[in-house]
């Protein structure tokens, strides 16, 4: 078992004995989310903690657009649940970059991508070619992607 998820399930085992209900099945999700990405495919395999990381930010998204589409549906209290749900993964995730550390990033690849001979909204495939390896699992890929198109209209 790979160390993040035996993290995952000692806070599991602990929120249970706690009697934290709100952890406590957020962590099942999660933990029933990574046991169904090891036995998707044709084999079982074991994740390692860079695809487990993957798992749990994909949770994370999934309850960020529920808590948005909660919200939108006038369910305040189902959108709580989810916003809070959301943190309590996020707690599991590298820290995120800020909007003035993904512009660095992304003006640098732009300048490499220029160098390279793509310019114009049509370089967008390029810069994000170079951007995603630099930022991957510490920025949403709609962030990345905004930040691209701005510096690339210019």
């Amino acid at each position: 078992m790979t160390t993040l998820k035996a993290k995952l399930q000692a806070d599991l085992n602990a929120a249970i004995r706690e009697r934290d209900e709100l952890r406590s099945s957020t962590l099942r999700l999660t933990i029933t989310a990574i046991t169904k990405e090891e036995v998707a495919g044709k084999t079982k395999r074991e994740l390692s903690d860079d695809e487990v990381q993957k798992v749990i930010a994909k949770e994370a998204k999934k309850r960020r657009e529920a808590a948005d589409a909660f919200a939108q549906g006038g369910r305040t209290e189902s959108a709580e649940r989810e916003k809070a749900e959301g943190v309590l993964l996020d707690a599991y995730l590298p820290k995120q970059l800020s909007d003035e550390e993904i512009d660095g990033i992304v003006a640098a690849a732009v300048a490499e991508a220029k160098a390279a001979g793509a310019e114009g909204p049509r370089a967008m495939g390029a810069v994000m070619k170079i951007v995603n390896p630099k930022v991957a699992g510490q920025a949403d890929g709609g962030r990345v992607a905004a930040s691209v198109k701005k510096l690339l209209a210019g």
